[in-house]
């Protein structure tokens, strides 16, 4: 076996038939080498930026690395298994250069076909040990990222449904479907991506770095110099093009935003009411424009640094041939060196930038975690309590009292109830009387639990309800409101939502009792018409009528019916009136009404006044008494029952 030919030996010698010409097209300097297209080294590689968002996030709400340890630290065992698959599989990668080196230098100028066969043999290997090791390594990320993500999702998912009512009103809706959406799944990537590419990228870059120096130092001084200047172009790049991104992602924003407001049910409904459809039509046309132009000065935006970086790339395989061919450069040298040197060459930019995007991801990763965290550290204000008091709730007689109670609002100053007395005997009904604002709406979430009094107490059957469980509390008190909300499904399944185990007989029972069924029944598909979003489909009191079905399948001994017919005409009203009567029947009753009509039959009203008790005794009591309820009364024309 001849030892392999110098490569300004070779240069010479095969410089008549022009052979030399084919060895430098066909080695990586050419369209698959680096400033080539799709080379990791070209004008496509990636900088990532720092989000001023992120860092304030973080800021705002710092995040424990430990507390981020402990999700994966019951996945110890398949991450080690990943992390020495990356490892393998970048290690088993650069033997490909070196077995080229050999097939140039040796088996093919000496047609050793042992030897050949035994490279082209590694090659292969090489080639199904690495896809396996990919396929491997892509299984187990992506079962533990998911695994994570899925703990995270139910955890906040489950941590969100416990917090108060007070959380949901100021809070928008869309930033929780953000978390627990969006951000779960940024970090669902964090997990499976992001970590697994630092480690390759570490690994890829050291590993190449070092092969590099292994073939010839004297290239990789040449290629390593010409590092830093082409990683200073691009991340000036990133940076030119920060501003515009965060703008091009605000006009996003902004036009998602218009679409949500205009295309909802209730969105298109007030554009048509108030013939506004045209001005919105032109709102999202200038929004659409203003996208359309950020996006074309996005993909010009540093072009021609882009396009210097191109010929920097193009460049450094025509310097690494002049070195290599020049006698004075070229000692030890040879084809199959130049080869693989330009095959490492090539692919150490991308590995390396990702180095050094390290930092930003980890930040951004970072901001990911704290943004969920957020949620999963809210104080749960309205909890089961620590040992709740063992209840049946079917033995409960529905014996409500108010007992002193204080309420005010978180940030508030002035009570919203003040020194409440209140005592309802099982099956009697209670009936709250008062201007906007006067605390009645406020007694009925006490009762209800979706707040807890500043002070004093609000017992069933002699028990504070802070005591009991939340799941048993709300097996025995129903509240019907004015806002019905009805899920997108069918009518079986929305009153199915009350009692999952309800029987199709009884669901039918329960809107018999609500006076719905016949309505129920004349449509096309019956039971298993889908209701529509937020049940635009059916008219105010169809809605409040499956809402009181809802509410009868429950079977609660103490009902709260918060200005269920406020909303309504007065034929609909008497419909839903004598639903809500036959549904009263029995139970303790709390009813909140401006409409005096339906209330007249209480067994005590209270007046309520700025918080305070202000008049309270049955409907003649008060009449008779020619205080505010009189006064409230006469205005509405009202006689005694």
């Amino acid at each position: 076996m001849s030892a392999p030919q110098n490569l300004s030996s070779a240069t010479s010698h095969h410089s008549a038939d022009g052979s030399a010409g084919r060895s430098g097209r066909t080695g990586p300097g050419g369209p698959g080498g680096p400033g080539g297209p799709g080379s990791p080294g070209g004008p496509g590689g990636r900088v990532a930026q720092l989000d001023p968002a992120d860092k304030a996030q973080l800021q705002e709400h710092p995040v424990s690395l430990r507390r981020i340890g402990a999700l994966f630290s019951p996945h110890r065992g398949p991450l080690a298994f990943v992390l020495v698959l990356i490892v393998a599989t970048s290690i088993i990668g650069l033997a490909t250069p070196f077995i080229t080196k050999h097939l140039i230098d040796e088996a093919i100028p000496n047609h050793d076909v042992p030897l050949l066969l035994a490279l082209v043999g590694g090659l292969l290997a090489v080639t199904v040990l690495t896809s396996v090791f990919g396929v491997l390594q892509t299984w187990q990320a992506t079962t533990v990222g998911q695994r994570i993500m899925h703990g995270l999702r139910t955890n906040v998912f489950t941590h969100l449904q416990r917090q108060s009512v007070d959380f949901f009103t100021r809070t928008r809706g869309g930033e929780v479907q953000a978390r627990l959406t969006q951000d779960i799944q940024g970090m669902q990537s964090v997990v499976t991506s992001t970590a697994t590419s630092v480690a390759s990228n570490i690994t890829t870059a050291i590993g190449t770095a070092v092969a590099m120096v292994a073939l010839s130092w004297q290239l990789s001084l040449l290629s390593l110099a010409v590092l830093p200047p082409a990683i200073w172009l691009t991340r000036r790049v990133a940076r030119v093009r920060r501003e515009i991104t965060t703008r091009r992602q605000r006009a996003m924003a902004n036009l998602q935003g218009q679409v949500e407001e205009s295309l909802s049910v209730s969105g298109a409904m007030l554009g048509k009411i108030l013939g506004s459809t045209q001005a919105s039509a032109r709102t999202f046309t200038e929004t659409s424009r203003e996208l359309a132009d950020l996006e074309v000065r996005s993909q010009l935006a540093g072009r021609w640094r882009m396009a210097t970086m191109s010929i920097v790339f193009a460049a450094i395989p025509a310097l690494i041939y002049l070195i290599a061919g020049l006698p004075a450069t070229s000692e030890g040298i040879t084809i199959g060196t130049l080869v693989a040197f330009t095959a490492l060459q090539s692919q150490l930019f991308r590995p390396l930038m990702g180095v050094l995007n390290v930092g930003v991801d980890v930040y951004t990763s970072l901001a990911l975690f704290s943004r969920v965290f957020e949620y999963l550290d809210l104080v749960v204000e309205i909890d089961d309590p620590a040992e709740p008091v063992a209840i049946e709730p079917d033995d409960v007689s529905g014996h409500v009292r108010f007992e002193n109670v204080t309420y005010t609002y978180p940030g508030g100053e002035t009570p919203a109830l003040d020194g409440i007395d209140i005592d309802v005997p099982a099956g009697g009904s209670l009936a709250l009387v008062g201007h906007t604002g006067s605390g009645k709406s406020t007694m009925a979430s006490l009762v209800a639990r979706l707040a807890d009094p500043t002070s004093g107490r609000v017992t069933i059957d002699g028990v504070d309800l802070r005591d009991m469980t939340l799941e048993d509390l709300s097996s025995i008190v129903g509240v019907v409101s004015q806002e019905t909300y009805l899920l997108h499904t069918t009518i079986r399944e929305n009153l199915r939502f009350a009692r999952p185990d309800a029987t199709d007989e009884e669901i039918e029972a329960a809107a018999r009792a609500a006076q719905v069924h016949d309505l129920i029944a004349d449509l096309p598909d019956g039971y298993d018409t889908v209701v529509g979003a937020r049940g635009h489909r059916f008219s105010g009191g169809e809605k409040q009528r499956i809402a009181i079905a809802r509410t009868i399948l429950r079977d609660p001994r103490v009902l709260v019916l918060d200005e269920a017919t406020s909303a309504l005409d007065n034929t609909t009203e008497r419909a839903v009136q004598a639903a809500l009567d036959d549904l009263a029947r029995g139970r303790t009753t709390l009813t909140i009404a401006h409409r005096l009509s339906t209330i007249a039959s209480a067994d005590q009203i209270v007046v309520l006044d700025h918080g305070r008790i202000a008049e309270r005794g049955t409907h003649a009591e008060l009449t008779a008494a020619g205080g505010t309820y009189a006064a409230l009364a006469g205005r509405q024309q009202l006689t005694p029952a």
